[in-house]
């Protein structure tokens, strides 16, 4: 039987949606779309680059506590209100996925709370390396 582990990031919405950071099943690691707010603090930036920053530093503490980097990913999702904001977070995502090239697909839509301007859903596999 394949084992199933969740990850909590310790984020409030967690807690008040139901869900989980990320998801080790086995080898697959299922990083849940995962936002520019500083979940310790509960606060958030304003400027898109800094949010997708943010978004990028949650999802490596999610990676890293399930035995996994960067290296691993082989799927990410980015989701953004307004598509002028993609093209500015370009230099940030590819310092992370730059060597990786993983799957990627961007998507226009609206996020859960209007001060979020990106969210990033990644999926690794543990033994990708």
């Amino acid at each position: 039987m394949t084992q199933r582990r969740a990850i909590l990031s310790g984020s409030t919405f967690e807690e008040e949606i139901g869900y989980a950071r990320a998801v080790v099943h086995g080898d697959s690691v299922h990083v849940s779309g995962t936002t520019g707010f500083d979940y310790t603090a509960m606060t958030i930036s304003e400027d898109v680059v800094e949010q997708a920053g943010q978004c990028l530093r949650n999802i490596e503490a999610a990676l890293k506590e399930a035995g996994c980097t960067f290296a691993d990913v082989v799927r990410v999702r980015y989701l953004l209100p307004d598509r002028a904001d993609f093209e500015p977070c370009w230099p940030v995502l590819r310092g992370c996925f730059g060597e990786v090239r993983p799957a990627a697909t961007m998507l226009v839509c609206g996020l859960a709370d209007p001060r979020m301007k990106i969210e990033i859903e990644v999926y690794a596999q543990r033994s990708a390396r």
